[in-house]
């Protein structure tokens, strides 16, 4: 009976198992879910932002967004801006409360092809996190990988020390150009990666390991460890535990606070898939992609083309309906 109890005890789920080997990062703006399972980051982006902020237990937040903003002169649209602002930081700073390392906090979708206009909205993120006596060391900033923001990042990383997340990554040269602009960070979307060949194809169903996603990810691991690059890669976006699990050993896997549960009730062997050693074994051509390779490339792929556009179009929806909604607290 003693031994039955001990064999339990040791027992580990898939989750516990994934955080030996991956940094395990919740992407959620609710930070009593992110409480649960004990991430090392978080990541939240403007639907995340929306969701929450609609939440009773929220509401705090959105009020004190809103007092801030009406402390500023100005027009509503103006004071919107700032409300919008200022919510995103106090969400991030709550979150760091629960969470030992960094934040990801998305520039505004609509900044997605101007680079100046978007480091100057990082930088004053950065400065209101100060304000809120938050170290930029516990921040990264969320841009696009479009052309413009992998600019916009390398400026921020290279100009102000501002760390990096280039989110909305679906092709190879945006991994490239990422890399080669030195940015900390990027967030390759393997799910809907998975949705596109889903509704663009006859094969309705993939294995773990030969998910397009998957394989995607795992392609973008490899070149960046066989050459030496900085730059992290966070897998996102996931539709299943099986992709979570055929990507054990990716630098990071942000993933949703449902399959975090999963993974937390489960206890199967993890098999590490990605590795450096591994990497460097690959026989990988090394690219370098400038600006008209970089759009000839993505053009090239009807996949990534299709899905950044989209991506950036249903982030700008929901920030519209933030700003909405807390144009009802500015009445």
């Amino acid at each position: 009976m003693g031994s039955d109890r001990t064999a339990k005890k040791q027992k580990m789920s898939v989750l516990q198992e994934l955080k030996k080997i991956t940094t395990i990062v919740a992407d959620t703006g609710d930070f009593e879910a992110i409480n649960i399972y004990k991430p090392t980051d978080a990541t939240t982006n403007p639907s995340l932002i929306l969701s929450a902020s609609s939440m009773e237990r929220y509401q705090p937040l959105v009020q004190k967004a809103v007092e801030y903003a009406k402390g500023k002169k100005g027009s509503v649209s103006e004071q919107v801006a700032e409300a919008m602002d200022y919510l995103c930081v106090l969400f991030g700073t709550e979150i760091l409360k629960v969470v030992p390392g960094r934040v990801s906090t998305e520039i505004d979708a609509r900044l997605s092809f101007d680079t100046k206009k978007s480091v100057e909205k990082a930088l004053k993120l950065i400065a209101l996190y100060k304000s809120l006596g938050v170290d930029k060391e516990r921040i990264l900033i969320k841009l696009a990988s479009t052309w413009e923001g992998i600019k916009a990042a390398e400026i921020l990383e290279n100009e102000h020390g501002v760390h990096c997340n280039l989110t909305l990554l679906f092709s190879f040269a945006q991994a490239v150009a990422c890399a080669e602009a030195g940015v900390t960070l990027i967030s390759p979307f393997v799910g809907r990666i998975l949705d596109w060949y889903v509704a663009n194809t006859e094969t309705k169903k993939f294995e773990a390991l030969k998910d397009p996603g998957v394989i995607s990810v795992t392609n973008i691991y490899n070149y960046y460890k066989k050459f030496g690059y900085k730059t992290l890669v966070m897998g996102a976006s996931f539709r299943n535990v099986g992709e979570i699990k055929a990507l054990a050993g990716c630098d990071l896997l942000t993933i949703s606070p449902s399959l975090l549960k999963e993974l937390e009730n489960e206890t199967e062997s993890v098999v590490t898939y990605l590795s450096v050693s591994n990497a460097k074994l690959q026989d990988i051509e090394k690219i370098t992609v400038d600006e008209s390779r970089f759009r000839w490339l993505l053009n090239e792929d009807a996949m990534a083309t299709d899905k950044l556009s989209e991506g950036i179009r249903k982030f700008a929806v929901d920030t519209v309906k933030l700003e909405n909604l807390i144009k009802t607290y500015l009445k």
